[in-house]
């Protein structure tokens, strides 16, 4: 029984997980490593901000008095600060831009490892129940969709928030009777800009499922397997439906938070660009009744920080909304980050050297789902002496797979257990049984890199003549000698330049070259012809020499040499013995023994089926 692929979507938020307040707490400490280069950032925005507001009062001084009273000499040092200030500002604003971004990148690279990094460590479990297109959107659309967040907010909320404490400041100090009207309606703004914000992050989690629906759809429909499935099933016009009606979805989720609550800010935007009009309106009603309030260089540097302090209340209000926004984006990282390791390293893990390679199963029991009724496993137990070989077969479904998985640690055992030299291998470090226990799977995977990429991913620093020796014992050097680029062609997608035979054959000579003590081979020569078949066999058979092998096999033709055959039924094993023996026995392996005979032949008898 194998584990069912089904799409896996992150549960609702549950009693007691982490809050909002949690989340912000997560969120800033990402920036913690880099608090340095925040600090530097923050004292450039301090000085930016300060001297953005010595203009105004240059104004002021040129206005009132350079040039009522004719003082060329002062008019032109104060032109020369204003120019100084924008000059100086320039810089400031550069520095801090490039401080800042360099550090949200920084948080972003530390995100984007720190998913992998986890995703690397779960188990083969969590792969069968989730769609490879909802992983790569996690790490691409999630966390790409939260680079402009990462990379200014932080740098434009410090800006901006000293921004306007240095304008109400300098606003206080010419005149705080304007100060107070110009401020009268910032809750109210503070506000709107809330549920603006609140409104995009709930749109902002659903494009991103949508987005996810999308790449899965990509991942499926455009790899070479859905291609060749696609168009001999004659669907491919029904795909391209599908992903029109997706793409439609998607476009319209996007227009839906383009426009949320686009109005009302653009009503703050309204209000706050005609308050100057309104001072000026004020300050001239008040003039012509001959009482003004204030001077013309007064109102002008006022109407001036006024405008100054507008514009980064605005950006606050904005950037408000892109961290509400953004959050939905976080939360999906960190329910990925908060997924438990099913299969983890132990605290203090057992190192092995000098592996024999024994192999144990002591009273197994496995479940894929704790709610299945019947264990894939049950009571299984068999011990494979160091350098021996042991043959599992049966029917499909009797769980021949399932227990090759739990040697390398694939799944856990959920009773009973299985040894390596007499330690159960959920005691051993992970890079003992990755260095102790080889498999070749029925499933073939190659990387799209060329041949010598795909044999050194066994073995990172093998020579050419390593990877050649490893090919011939595979019997696949000739086919990769006679390509045009030798060792250097690339394999294409998932290996498609490849037969399937020549695909298991190039896994083969990937786990001949890492040379494991103990080797597992999951239907490794189902895909070959029997000519193949025999050559590859002789390679498996001088491989196997001096180490533990474990076949699964449903071809018995590759396993009746193996110094033991079990033969599982509905998880169990109902019989285990030589060959000799079990053909002797007349029961389960037998039957299974008289399919592989043509029937043109006829059904022997048991005895002379050992002679087939």
């Amino acid at each position: 029984m194998r584990p069912t692929a089904i799409d896996w979507t992150p549960p609702d938020r549950a009693e007691g997980e982490p809050r909002p307040p949690a989340e912000w707490r997560r969120i800033l400490a990402l920036f913690r490593p880099y608090r340095g280069r925040l600090t530097t950032v923050g004292l450039l925005v301090a000085a930016s901000a300060v001297v953005s507001v010595v203009s105004p009062f240059l104004l002021k001084a040129v206005l009132d008095t350079a040039i009522p009273q004719g003082r060329t000499g002062l008019l032109s040092l104060l032109a020369l600060g204003m120019i100084l200030t924008a000059v100086v500002n320039s810089i400031f604003n550069v520095l801090q831009t490039l401080i800042s971004t360099t550090v949200g990148q920084r948080v972003m690279h530390d995100l984007r490892t720190a998913v992998y990094g986890h995703l690397q460590r779960q188990s083969l479990a969590f792969f069968t129940r989730t769609r490879t297109g909802e992983v790569q959107s996690r790490i691409a659309n999630d966390i790409g969709g939260m680079q402009s967040t990462v990379t200014s907010t932080a740098t434009s909320l410090v800006s901006n928030l000293t921004a306007v404490v240095a304008s109400v400041v300098a606003m206080v100090a010419l005149d705080w009777r304007l100060t107070v009207v110009s401020l009268l309606l910032l809750p109210l703004f503070v506000w709107i800009s809330r549920r603006v914000g609140q409104e995009r992050k709930k749109i902002t989690t659903e494009r991103q499922k949508q987005l996810a629906a999308m790449s899965s759809a990509v991942q499926e429909s455009l790899s070479v397997s859905g291609i060749l499935l696609g168009r001999t099933m004659g669907r491919s016009g029904s795909l391209a439906g599908e992903f029109t009606g997706q793409s439609d979805r998607l476009a319209d989720l996007e227009v839906r938070a383009s426009m949320a609550g686009r109005w009302r800010m653009n009503t703050i935007q309204i209000v706050m660009a005609a308050m100057p009009a309104l001072i000026y309106w004020a300050a001239g009603l008040t003039s012509a009744a001959g009482a003004p309030i204030v001077s013309v260089g007064t109102l002008v540097a006022f109407v001036t920080l006024q405008q100054g302090l507008f514009r980064p209340t605005v950006s606050l209000l904005s950037t408000g909304v892109d961290v509400q926004t953004s959050l939905a984006l976080f939360q999906r990282i960190f329910e990925y980050l908060d997924l438990p390791v099913e299969i983890d390293e132990p605290a203090d893990p057992v190192t092995l050297t000098g592996i024999r390679g024994e192999v144990g199963f002591e009273s197994v029991d496995f479940r894929y789902d704790p709610g299945q009724e019947r264990p894939t496993l049950a009571g299984v137990g068999l011990k494979v002496p160091a350098g021996s070989s042991l043959a599992v077969v049966g029917e499909t479904g009797s769980g021949k797979t399932t227990l090759s998985y739990l040697v390398p640690r694939l799944y856990d055992v959920t009773g009973g257990r299985v040894t390596l030299d007499g330690v159960d291998v959920r005691e051993l470090s992970f890079d003992t049984l990755a260095r102790a226990v080889g498999v070749v799977s029925q499933e073939t995977y190659l990387f799209h890199a060329s041949v010598a990429e795909n044999l050194r991913f066994a073995k990172p620093g093998a020579d050419d003549a390593e990877l050649v020796e490893a090919a011939r014992a595979a019997q696949i050097h000739d086919t990769i000698a006679a390509l045009p680029d030798g060792y250097d062609t690339l394999v294409g997608e998932r290996g498609y330049r490849f037969s399937g035979g020549e695909k298991q054959r190039l896994a083969l000579a990937r786990t001949i070259l890492r040379n494991p003590p103990v080797l597992i081979l999951d239907e490794a020569t189902s895909a070959l012809d029997n000519r193949t078949e025999r050559a590859v066999q002789q390679a498996v058979d001088t491989l196997a020499v001096g180490r533990t092998t474990i076949t699964i096999a449903h071809r018995l033709s590759t396993v009746r040499a193996a110094d033991q055959i079990a033969v599982l039924d509905r998880g169990e094993v109902v019989e285990l013995g030589t060959h000799e023996e079990l053909v002797a026995l007349d029961g389960r392996y037998a039957a299974l023994l008289r399919r592989e005979v043509p029937e043109a032949a006829g059904q022997p008898e048991p005895a002379a089926l050992g002679r087939v």
